[in-house]
């Protein structure tokens, strides 16, 4: 493979994990997320990347640096590096989402089902150096 080439929108909606790595470059990673409702990601702060977020179906809300934005299908996010963010589904269905930063967190084609399985994993899963490709 060189390179990634699929229909997001299809794979995003198709997606019932909590974390699943499509693709891991040597400066970026895509990675498809969903959330229950009432779930959330977890604030967070990267001070080393940007992130963008691209919401596919369902209803939510983000805060970055306490401001809070609702957001539904088809809405775009940007978290600027350093800002505190959380990702929060506050509608009665799945939240379903991609994402895409630099440099990669996960190690390539790591795949959390739920939450619970990326918080007690999240170490052994940080990114050891290895690409898609």
């Amino acid at each position: 493979m060189k390179g990634y080439v699929d229909n997001i929108e299809q794979q995003t909606k198709r997606n019932t994990d909590f974390r699943r790595v499509l693709y891991t470059g040597a400066h970026l990673q895509l990675v498809l997320m969903t959330l229950q409702a009432g779930e959330d990601i977890g604030a967070e702060v990267h001070d080393d990347r940007d992130q963008f977020f691209r919401v596919e179906e369902g209803s939510g809300s983000v805060e970055i640096d306490g401001v809070k934005h609702a957001v539904e299908d088809d809405d775009a996010i940007i978290v600027p590096a350093g800002a505190r963010h959380n990702v929060i589904n506050t509608g009665t269905g799945p939240l379903r989402f991609y994402t895409v930063y630099g440099p990669p967190e996960h190690k390539d084609g790591t795949v959390h089902a739920t939450k619970a399985d990326a918080e007690a994993n999240h170490e052994a899963d940080h990114w050891d150096g290895k690409t898609s490709e």
